[in-house]
């Protein structure tokens, strides 16, 4: 009977482990082809064309391009390689400014032959139109609308993913924004825990130990969305009367809190890794003539090195998938930050503050879900270098 109990037991444990299994697998091939789909959507929003006047050689723009020129921050056809004319931008809306009412029909059922008209008269025109209204494609000039490519997404400055005509899904200030906080934040992080664990493990009476192991332990448990509110409310506002700013919602603020929330990870696993330096090694150290200070960081830091850096490593990992606390006070600006004062947006606040907006099945939703699969590579990376850490201690 008992290896009957046994037995049911490992069968019971290895299904739990096979199915745990296969739902990590579902779910990460669930996120790769969400996020994949982003490089078969078109540059131009679905429906629509850019059309051009026929003499007009201009085959291609890039989204950049695109969006520059609907900004009128390019004015002339010469600066993207084409004739030396103006530019004369034209959409839907523009369309009573050349033609009635009465001309374009009670139902507006002339306004594709009309639309057709003014582009084959107009030279520098660009028209962001739906196609349907093109009712002559022979006698236009279409841009060709290119697929969003790998280097428009990675390589890309701006995050502008409701951008018409042409939405821009550049990471490069989202990664930026992510590490540039997250390596402030162990910068801020790692002395003070490194001295907090330094002084629980070989300084502090056991008394004191037993009462503050428990009061940190109890910080990791406290809602990131707590962090969030008192940063918003102590760290923001000191932060812009100190260094005398506009707002103070920076990368500064976000890092200060993440490496508060990081900061009990990090004192407890290397508090951990000094406490298991053998205590001969201690002792020789103290026979030989070394002071408690020399032992420590002769001896003890060198043994925990592996730990402490175990630690450092996955303290990264909870500023780095860290959400919340990040977006009430890094001012959620999707710009590349040039010093750590200024407003900036990490990968996980731009996840949880647009998914809920984004169509499913759109560019949109696919850019954030392969935002998601950045995160997922970051934290990969994270776990592997805690392996190779682990691996050199062992």
């Amino acid at each position: 009977m008992k290896k009957l109990f046994e037995k049911i037991v490992e069968g019971v444990l290895a299904c739990s482990g096979f199915v745990t299994s296969i739902t990590i697998v579902l779910i990460i091939l669930f996120l790769f082809s969400e996020a994949l789909g982003l490089f078969n959507s078109r540059v131009i929003e679905e429906g629509y064309v850019l059309a051009l006047n026929k003499d007009n050689k201009v085959s291609e723009l890039t989204p950049a391009q695109i969006k520059n020129v609907f900004d009128e921050e390019i004015t002339n056809w010469n600066e993207v390689g084409g004739q030396d004319m103006p530019i004369r931008l034209f959409r839907l809306e523009d369309i009573t400014e050349y033609y009635t009412e009465e001309e374009l029909g009670a139902a507006y059922e002339h306004a594709g032959a009309k639309i057709t008209e003014l582009v084959e008269r107009t030279p520098g025109i660009i028209a962001f139109v739906p196609q349907q209204f093109i009712v002559r494609q022979d006698s236009v000039h279409l841009l060709r609308d290119n697929t969003i490519s790998v280097k428009d997404v990675f390589a890309g400055a701006e995050w502008f993913p409701t951008a018409t005509p042409a939405a821009q899904f550049g990471f490069l200030p989202l990664i930026t924004g992510t590490l540039w906080v997250s390596l402030f934040a162990i910068l801020i992080a790692l002395p003070f825990g490194l001295s907090v664990a330094i002084y629980m493990s070989e300084v502090a009476n056991p008394k004191i130990r037993n009462l503050l192991k428990p009061i940190i332990e109890l910080l990791s448990g406290i809602p990131s969305v707590v962090y969030g509110f008192f940063g918003l409310i102590v760290i923001v506002p000191l932060i812009q009367k100190m260094f005398n700013l506009p707002v103070g919602e920076s990368g500064l603020a976000g890092s200060i809190v993440l490496a508060i929330m990081a900061l009990p990870t990090i004192i407890t696993v290397t508090e951990d890794a000094m406490r298991n330096c053998p205590r001969a090694m201690r002792e020789a150290s103290l026979a030989l003539g070394a002071s408690q200070w020399q032992t420590i960081y002769k001896v003890v830091i060198p043994y925990s090195v592996s730990g402490i850096t175990s630690g450092v490593v996955l303290g990264i990992g909870r500023a780095i998938g860290e959400t919340m606390a990040v977006l009430m006070v890094t001012g959620n600006a999707a710009v590349i930050p040039h010093t750590i004062l200024e407003p900036l947006r990490t990968i996980p606040a731009t996840i949880a503050a647009e998914l809920g907006e984004a169509p499913a099945g759109g560019a949109h939703y696919e850019a954030l879900f392969l935002l998601g699969v950045v995160l997922f590579f970051i934290s990969l990376l994270i776990n592997f270098t805690v392996e190779a850490v682990s691996a050199q201690k062992r």
